[in-house]
């Protein structure tokens, strides 16, 4: 959550005193609390085009509950690095089921897919081709 006097007004009043608002983290900070989570609850509701987050949650072995939209489907190996979920009701569901994600499974699929080195890889796979 990036905006903190949304989270304020309309967020906090409903939550315990396990959940605060820590506000812009950098790398090394997001990293750490990432690997630290329970799961990265992503509730995007339109096709976003990659999330970012999502890949970087699952690098850290942080499995991911989203809404199936957009890019989520690629990114997200469904019951097996976090769940796709239609609406609110499921995304609650997900949260009982996140503890049979294992963490390394999220770390090793988000490696494989979306690492510096996979990166580079398929620029060159493209180049070559393209040459």
């Amino acid at each position: 959550i990036q905006d903190q006097t949304n989270f304020l007004e309309k967020i906090e009043p409903h939550l315990n005193d396990d959940i605060r608002f820590i506000g812009h983290a950098g790398p090394e900070k997001r990293n750490e609390l990432l690997s630290k989570a329970y799961a990265l609850l992503h509730p995007i509701n339109f096709n976003e085009p990659f999330g970012m987050s999502v890949a970087e949650s699952m690098l850290c072995g942080t499995p991911v509950i989203a809404f199936n939209k957009g890019s989520m489907q690629e990114l997200i190996r469904n019951e097996e690095t976090g769940f796709l979920v239609n609406n609110i009701d499921e995304a609650v569901e997900a949260v009982d089921l996140i503890k049979n994600i294992q963490r390394r499974n999220c770390h090793d699929w988000s490696k494989s897919m979306f690492s510096q080195e996979k990166m580079i890889e398929d620029y060159l796979k493209a180049y070559n081709q393209i040459i």
